[in-house]
């Protein structure tokens, strides 16, 4: 590890510092000031030339303010020739935005992605993206880690005689299958229509949840809708008790309130990667550590070694 350098930006420095207390290697500073006329400027304050540089920065709010940063950064490891720069972008939250399903809307997954090759990424390190198509939209590499293993390690030391895996939606039913293989339980999936960004109807569940133990899996909960909505036709169906987890738990506004706060919800499950500030969390949430798994892979791109054999 002897020809890397690792740097953080403003957006979660403390995974940035668990990440390198695991590679053992330091976090070096970077300097990130404000002009007048509210411009950034990014200084990077340790040698890159010739170095392996990782830049870790997940999008998370504010997310434009972290995104220029991040793009900073990148054109500043480039002006200090550093061999290859690799963005460890633990969330991407332009992912949402994949697909033209209106008139005259920008794809901005696409766009940023353009944007951060063009700024000088050479590589990118990125955790569940919000669907399949975004690794496409890149045209650098992408190692693309999911944290099913982490969860699942989570919720196996528990009794699953009786539980069941559900997707919100079709869309993460695949993702579901593989947690709920992982944990040697059944799946189902709810039948899902979504009409605006906080309004969303789930017809039916597809599968057998009667008299069940229930896990929610999502790959995000942002305002905590679509988890409402699903947890409202799975009473009707009569589950015994609901467990709500995700890989990214943004909770926005009073989300993570509003979830806790159900009668039904025993536990809500998430991982590190988007900083949760303590006046935020409640009692029944659990916060894992995605920065081994982070660690690994990055060690494995430096090393030049397959980082799809994680997963295997």
């Amino acid at each position: 590890m002897r020809d890397i350098a690792v740097f953080s930006g403003s957006a979660h420095p403390e995974l940035a510092a668990e990440i390198c207390g695991r590679l053992g290697v330091p976090l070096l500073p970077a300097r990130v000031s404000r002009f007048a006329n509210d411009c950034l400027e990014v200084q990077l304050q340790a040698n890159c030339r010739e170095r392996d540089v990782f830049l870790i920065q997940p999008l998370v709010a504010p997310v434009q303010e972290n995104l220029v940063e991040l793009l900073l950064m990148l054109d500043a490891a480039r002006g200090a020739s550093a061999a290859r720069t690799t963005v460890v972008m633990p969330h991407y939250a332009y992912a949402r935005s994949d697909k033209k399903d209106a008139p005259r809307i920008s794809i901005g997954a696409r766009l940023v992605a353009d944007l951060l090759a063009t700024a000088g990424a050479g590589r990118v390190l990125a955790m569940t993206l919000h669907s399949p198509q975004v690794h496409g939209f890149f045209s650098v590499p992408v190692d693309h880690l999911h944290a099913l293993r982490e969860l699942a390690d989570h919720f196996s030391g528990s009794d699953l005689a009786h539980t069941v895996v559900v997707s919100p939606d079709l869309g993460n039913a695949k993702a579901a299958a593989a947690f709920a293989r992982l944990l040697g339980v059944p799946v189902a999936a709810g039948a899902k229509q979504r009409f605006s960004d906080d309004r969303v109807v789930i017809t039916a569940v597809i599968g057998d949840v009667e008299g069940r133990d229930v896990i929610v899996l999502d790959d995000e909960i942002a305002k905590g809708s679509t988890v409402l909505e699903l947890l409202e036709r799975l009473r009707e169906r009569g589950v015994r008790s609901v467990r709500v987890a995700c890989t990214h738990g943004l909770f926005a506004g009073d989300a993570l309130e509003r979830l806790a706060a159900q009668p039904d919800v025993s536990e809500i499950v998430c991982t590190n990667t988007v900083p949760i500030p303590e006046h935020k969390r409640v009692r029944d949430l659990t916060v894992l550590s995605v920065a081994p798994a982070l660690a690994e892979a990055m060690r494995r791109i430096h090393v030049g070694e397959s980082v799809s054999a994680l997963f295997t």
